[in-house]
């Protein structure tokens, strides 16, 4: 946290898969990783995605659960139930993520890639700061409840998003699947995969999927 209360991400903790000489003019890929993790998790992943894209793997500012997470279970305006947690909380991650990414070089394209809490704060991005990003790719998450001041926006561009899910998955509500479905395709080109038997992870399947998808959006 900041002295001012707001959310800040240490910039010291962020993965980068190439050297700050390495990155000019390449697209450039923002992971974020699911409740209780850190930004080694996700950044595991890279090797899979295309070669030309530069991977940025970020700590969520909040330490909780063994690790970090974006939303805390417990806040000053009262719980955050797994998958509704109070959009206010939700809003103040994603504003860290995006002044972090000011104090970045601009790239020529901008993807984002979430699990979990991290899939929420991807959404969340594009509904701050519609034609911002090239894509999103949300795996195993839920878009956060409430309004959000880029939505009207967003419903206009239908920026390209990767929705992945496995149907043995018991950690996101069903009233969050629920929402998710009937938000995602009215603001967005709506890539949706389920995957037979997956839990609350990611499959060898769904990684080449989201290749593929990022493969074509983000270049």
């Amino acid at each position: 946290m900041t002295a001012s209360g707001a959310l800040k991400l240490d910039a010291h903790a962020v993965l980068w898969s190439a050297s700050e000489s390495d990155r000019a003019g390449k697209p450039l890929l923002v992971m974020m990783h699911g409740y209780g993790s850190h930004e080694g998790d996700l950044f595991g992943l890279s090797p899979y995605l295309p070669l030309n894209t530069v991977v940025a793997s970020l700590r969520a500012p909040i330490p909780e659960g063994g690790g970090y997470a974006w939303f805390p279970r417990e806040s000053a305006v009262g719980a955050n139930p797994a998958g509704r947690p109070h959009p206010e909380i939700v809003d103040a991650a994603a504003l860290a993520v995006l002044n972090w990414l000011d104090a970045q070089p601009a790239a020529p394209a901008v993807g984002l890639l979430g699990f979990s809490q991290g899939a929420a704060m991807a959404l969340q991005l594009l509904r701050h700061a519609p034609g911002r990003f090239a894509c999103a790719v949300q795996l195993s998450g839920f878009v956060a409840s409430g309004a959000a001041p880029g939505d009207a926006e967003l419903a206009q561009l239908r920026p390209p998003v990767f929705w992945g899910r496995g149907t043995d998955d018991d950690v996101i509500p069903a009233d969050a699947i629920a929402r998710t479905a009937d938000w995602l395709p009215a603001h967005a080109n709506a890539d949706t995969r389920i995957y037979e038997g997956l839990a609350h992870a990611v499959s060898q399947q769904e990684l080449t999927d989201v290749a593929a998808f990022l493969g074509t959006h983000l270049n």
